[in-house]
């Protein structure tokens, strides 16, 4: 059943048209990405499905039962707050009926009249069954797992949102967003200020979740692990393809060959005619005009269904080459350590070794001191202990995710020019014209220039350096998808050394010789890729819980297993007697309250009011427990069984 529908939706800002048609539906539970380049609109369909954008023409219409949640629902605006307790928002209705069932108690336990009693524990059975229906024994726990799975450290949870970092401010809402209880998803970008740690737990959770989401994302890795469905923005339009990001590569190639199939085939089939119609009219009869006629229809209705397939969207397509060899040696690394301000180390003990042409990845949780390492290897920092050293021939290039280096106040030709004054100008508009600024984008100011455009600078800057190894700093940061795709094909073909920071798996696992991860404690080596990693990461957590768990007498644990099998069966039989006992005592009750006698004595109906409203509640905790007991045992018959 359709959770959305979206019909002929069409959107524009003045004369620039951003959707025009697109159309689409999304199943309840379905999980569907949503990719395009930069600037096709992905943001601004989002806006219009929220309301925030008013649609030209078309509708999105969302299922009646539909609670769609997003990012701007959940804007962070009490400063005052921790973070714990902004996230605690969510859960406003829950804490309200807390506060409620807490002085139902006090005023139950305080004597209240005799006439109201009656009254008070009915609301209260029916306020603790909404509460605990709706999730209130455990809505602090899922707050506090999920801020911590985001990346928040138990202290942080306790910090005021005004001090909070932009970043941890957006893991705030988006937090907030995944607990509101919506049904419906819109996630524009949720891994951005993720660390990798903290990608993986999103991961989890939205595999886990049971409603619908769309997502948008550059990150290929987390698109194939979280999606089933790839919706893709292009020419204004909205196309859907079944399956993640990969699947979606294939069957848009396999299209788009097909489309220009059709399309060649039709020319062929045109030209054919044409040739026909030419040889009719050299023959000049009158029978040659009457097959000319018939034949120039057959070619118009030819062109009315000839379609010339898309082209697809312009992207950078560039080359790294190194100037000089290098030697075998490129750099190593013993004992670094590093700390400020006298703190404690942010690490120590890094020991690096890097021969030519290898293409190692640095990975690690946000603040482990990743970008710090980088500097320390290019001498903008000083390590508290350790060496550095780097190997014969080697020229360094650095890519900086900060882009400070960058020159705002500058135009963008000038940025390249200044730094290779012996180029042309035709050679420099020429090579920013492979990074797509083309005509009068030369001349802007750099600091008008958006993040993408920005990191497009810097690679040029790099590629124009021919550096033969290549520090990179979260290259992808700031990329299209399209963009990260030409970027691993440069560096795939490049004949230098690569050392890269990166929370890009798709990108570590395309490329990664070796994987480094830092921690406090030294640079663990991981060899081969993300997915390599991985699996020996799982291998070493494996053997290290078998060296962890106790060993076991067999036969003492094989007794201790039956006797814990006979001693939940005697409890089970117990629970049961207790149960019939406690209906037949309530109901005995329930007899005396129809007896006319009582029912006039209005101190007796309110003791046995009371008696009652206990053994309910009673009757309550056992059905609990005898539910979450008989399972045991019946897990207990099928093992033996």
């Amino acid at each position: 059943m359709a959770i959305l529908t979206v019909k002929d939706l069409s959107l524009s800002f003045g004369e620039e048209k951003i959707l025009e048609s697109a159309t689409f539906e999304m199943q309840k539970g379905e999980r569907v990405g949503l990719v395009g380049v930069n600037g096709s609109g992905k943001t601004s369909l989002f806006k219009a499905l929220t309301g925030e954008y008013t649609p030209d023409g078309g509708v999105a219409v969302f299922a009646k039962d539909a609670r769609p949640g997003y990012m701007e629902q959940h804007v962070c605006r009490d400063f005052d707050k921790t973070a714990f307790e902004e996230v605690m928002t969510v859960f406003a209705p829950l804490t309200a009926m807390e506060r409620e069932l807490e002085a139902l108690a006090a005023r139950l336990s305080g004597g209240a009249p005799e006439e109201e009693m009656e009254g008070l524990i009915l609301r209260q059975a029916e306020l603790n069954d909404r509460f605990v229906d709706g999730g209130g024994l455990t809505c602090r726990s899922r707050a506090r797992s999920t801020l911590l799975g985001l990346g928040f450290t138990q202290e942080q949870t306790e910090n005021r949102v005004g001090v909070l970092s932009g970043g941890q401010k957006a893991k705030l809402q988006l937090a907030k967003m995944l607990l509101g209880g919506a049904n419906l998803l819109l996630l524009d970008e949720p891994t951005n200020h993720l660390d990798i740690n903290a990608v993986e737990w999103l991961e989890g959770f939205l595999l886990g979740y049971t409603g619908a989401y769309i997502v948008i994302s550059h990150d290929r890795y987390f698109l194939d692990k979280v999606t089933e469905r790839t919706l893709e923005m292009q020419g204004k339009t909205v196309d859907s393809y079944k399956g993640n990001y990969s699947r979606y590569l294939e069957l848009r190639a396999e299209k788009r060959l097909a489309a220009q199939r059709v399309y060649e085939s039709t020319q062929k089939e045109i030209k054919r005619i044409e040739g026909i119609i030419e040889q009719q009219r050299r023959w000049n009869q009158e029978r040659n005009y009457v097959t000319i006629a018939s034949k120039q229809k057959a070619i118009d209705r030819l062109e009315a269904t000839l379609e010339k397939p898309e082209a697809d969207p312009e992207s950078i397509r560039f080359q790294f080459h190194a100037s000089r060899r290098s030697g075998d040696d490129v750099l190593t690394a013993q004992g670094l350590r590093l700390s400020f301000n006298g703190q404690a180390p942010i690490f120590q003990d890094v020991d690096l070794e890097i021969k030519r042409g290898e293409k190692i990845f640095l990975i690690g949780p946000n603040g482990c001191g990743k970008t710090s390492l980088f500097k320390i290897l290019l001498e903008q920092y000083r390590p508290d202990a350790g060496f550095v050293r780097i190997g014969a021939g080697v020229d360094l290039g650095y890519y900086e995710q900060s882009q400070l280096s960058l020159h705002d106040e500058k135009e963008v030709i000038d940025e390249i020019w200044d730094l290779h004054p012996r180029m042309s100008q035709t050679e420099v508009r020429n090579a920013l014209a492979v990074f797509l600024f083309k005509g009068e984008d030369v001349f802007k100011p750099v600091g008008a220039l958006s993040g993408g455009e920005r990191a497009r600078i810097l690679l040029l800057k790099l590629m124009l350096s021919k550096a033969n190894f290549l520090l990179l700093d979260e290259p992808t940061n700031h990329l299209d998808i399209g963009s990260c795709e030409a970027l691993e094909e440069a560096l795939l073909g490049y004949d230098g050394t690569l050392f890269v920071v990166s929370h890009d798996r798709y990108l570590i696992n395309k490329l990664a010789d070796k994987v480094y991860v830092l921690g406090k404690a030294g640079a663990t080596l991981y060899r081969g890729n993300y997915d390599d990693y991985l699996a020996q990461r799982e291998a070493i957590e494996a053997i290290e819980e078998k060296r962890a768990a106790p060993k076991v007498n067999l036969y003492k644990q094989r007794k201790e297993r039956d006797a814990e099998v006979r001693r939940r069966r005697a409890a089970l039989a117990r629970l049961e007697k207790e149960i019939e006992e406690n209906d037949t005592r309530k109901g005995a009750l329930e007899a005396q309250l129809g007896d006319p006698e009582i029912a006039a004595d209005y101190q007796k109906v309110g003791e046995l009011s009371e008696e009652i409203g206990q053994l309910a509640a009673r009757a309550e905790e056992l059905l609990l427990a005898w539910t979450e007991l008989s399972e045991q045992v019946e897990a207990d018959r099928a093992r033996e069984g």
